[in-house]
């Protein structure tokens, strides 16, 4: 295991750069300081942790006996259209050493991967790609997306509202490790493309703090019954210029209803002594924009794609869903190399919360590529973006539309953190 981690950038204190800025990181620079390489004490630690964790499947590539390339998947549960949820493959910490690239190893671990997967029963992968242009020539593409953005504290003003019934408190972080998976459950429960946790998702909360960030603060909200219905992380780093001085970065805000979801952002917008907020890894969609009396003083400042998706069977991902409009469509999937059971015509069938999918000898509504089919599949991609791009062909008159209205998801999938 040591070995299998030495083949992994982060456990060597690589420098790493994402040719976007990434959406996920609340500070100023475009990526977080990099990191020390891991001692063999954290070595040994990840390991064990890992090998006890049955969610975690790890896959190496061995040349002469030596690790030269890494890669794994952790199963999960992920909320699809309907408010169901599906089984899924997230891959992870993937990496070839540099002397080693090149050679088709990275594919041979894709494959191996998909066909693990597909025999414990997950008929989609994800993942976050660190680079855009790797991961497509596996079936992966976008599904959904994150942001960035800054608002100016006198800017952020609030539109009216009833008054709040329940209550704000500043707790530690021994209370919101067990406020987070209450409501992180009951968010994941409608919120299309949300993931089940990660074993000890939350234990790293502490009150101590981390260098010049500060410490993290937590706020959380209690309905008028005295549960806990919203939390939201929250720091104030430290700034050697004045520029960024008096900012208030959120790095995590989740909550049940409207009511909490309001009175928590009410108050990080307008914390004393701050003269602006910045929030990472939102949804695209973020009702708080809404909220504002002016709505564009929230001002995006990085947008990334956030989880690629690839269908590995394709009658069982899209039966585990169901479909906004009912309908039937024929497509044909024309371009899958790595699960060929995936290329052929097939036959989908929505009522409701019910839908079929099985093999046809009828002529095809379109033709799409399994990428393309991929991205549509939390229904927060345009049918009408793809098909203009050329991933989709129609072959009949109103195919993309019906496509366009079964697979689109209101509002936009999305997911709170990485893996």
């Amino acid at each position: 295991m040591a070995a299998y981690y030495r083949a992994l950038p982060f456990a060597n204190g690589l420098p790493s750069w994402e040719p976007a800025d990434a959406a996920w990181h609340g500070g100023p620079e475009p990526w977080p300081p990099q990191r020390r390489p891991a001692s063999a004490e954290r070595l040994e630690k990840l390991a064990a942790a890992d090998i006890k964790d049955e969610s975690f499947h790890p896959i190496a590539t061995f040349v002469d006996g030596r690790c030269v390339g890494a890669s794994a998947t952790i199963s999960f549960e992920v909320t699809v259209p309907g408010g169901g949820t599906g089984r899924m493959a997230g891959v992870t910490a993937t990496g070839v050493i540099a002397t080693h690239r090149r050679r088709g190893y990275l594919r041979q671990m894709m494959q191996a991967m998909f066909d693990a997967a597909l025999q414990r029963g997950e008929p989609l992968a994800m993942l976050s790609a660190s680079e855009g242009g790797i991961y497509g020539r596996f079936g992966f593409s976008p599904a959904t997306y994150r942001t960035r953005w800054e608002l100016a504290r006198h800017e952020a003003a609030l539109l009216p509202a009833e008054p709040d019934p329940g209550s704000l408190e500043l707790v530690d972080a021994a209370q919101a490790k067990k406020a987070w998976p209450p409501v992180h459950a009951d968010v994941r429960a409608h919120r299309v493309g949300e993931l089940s946790p990660l074993p000890g998702r939350w234990d790293g909360l502490s009150d101590e703090a981390d260098g010049t960030n500060g410490p993290l603060r937590f706020l959380a909200h209690r309905d008028q019954h005295g549960d806990v219905d919203g939390i939201a992380n929250f720091r104030l780093p430290w700034s050697p210029t004045a520029d960024r001085a008096g900012t208030l970065v959120v790095e995590a805000l989740e909550a049940t209803n409207a009511v909490a979801y309001r009175a928590l952002w009410g108050l990080l917008i307008d914390f004393d002594l701050t003269k602006s907020i910045v929030a990472a890894g939102r949804p695209r969609d973020e009702p708080l924009r809404w909220m504002l009396t002016n709505p564009r003083a929230m001002r995006v400042t990085r947008q990334t794609d956030n989880l690629w998706a690839r269908l590995l069977d394709v009658p069982r991902a899209l039966t585990q869903r169901s479909y906004l409009t009912p309908g039937e469509l024929r497509f044909t999937i024309d371009d899958d190399q790595m699960c060929r059971a995936n290329n052929r015509t097939w036959h989908l069938r929505a009522d409701g919360p019910v839908a079929t999918c099985v093999p046809t000898d009828e002529a095809a509504d379109l033709t799409i590529r399994l990428s393309a089919l991929s991205s549509l599949y939390f229904g927060g991609i345009s049918a009408h973006h793809l098909a203009y791009a050329g991933h989709i062909t129609p072959h009949t008159d109103g195919a993309i539309g019906q496509l366009a209205r079964m697979f689109w998801a209101d509002p936009e999938p999305h997911n709170s953190f990485g893996f």
